[in-house]
């Protein structure tokens, strides 16, 4: 089973849209198997957006992502990445496609509401980053016979 990273970010969380996120990637199909409400340090957003240092919008991602509380989240399932990035939906919401969370709640590239891990690499090193490795429950739903391969 492949596991990913979502953090519900600060706007989603202001526009209380935890739930319904959650909802949405649970009607999916996949496991939710670690979840902690937290407060981003600076240290932990420099770490989480290295890969975008020196680049003119680098700041603002810092502010943004430490302006309020995120959930984050680990999700498994088969083709878990791909699947929540599906049911997340294009950065900007106006591109995103019909049904997916960023076209039926954002707008703009910022205000995106969810952070999504873009590949096995990416997602292990983010999970790693958020999570320690007891923070994750390993068990199994009973519907999943149902839904799995």
């Amino acid at each position: 089973m492949e596991k990913t990273l979502v953090l519900i970010k600060p706007d989603g969380v202001q526009r209380g849209l935890i739930g319904t996120i959650i909802e949405r990637l649970e009607k999916r199909g996949l496991r939710l198997v670690a979840a902690k409400f937290m407060q981003v340090s600076p240290e932990l957003a420099k770490k989480h957006y290295a890969v975008h240092e020196g680049k003119a919008f680098y700041p603002a991602l810092i502010d943004f992502i430490i302006s309020a509380p995120v959930m984050a989240m680990v999700w498994t399932g088969p083709d878990a990445i791909a699947a929540v990035r599906q049911t997340v939906g294009k950065t900007r919401g106006t591109e995103a496609d019909p049904g997916t969370i960023r076209q039926d709640f954002a707008l703009q590239a910022r205000y995106n509401l969810v952070h999504a891990s873009d590949s096995p690499e990416t997602a292990e090193a983010e999970i790693g980053l958020w999570f320690k490795p007891e923070e994750l429950v390993d068990w199994k739903r009973c519907t999943e016979d149902w839904m799995y391969e």
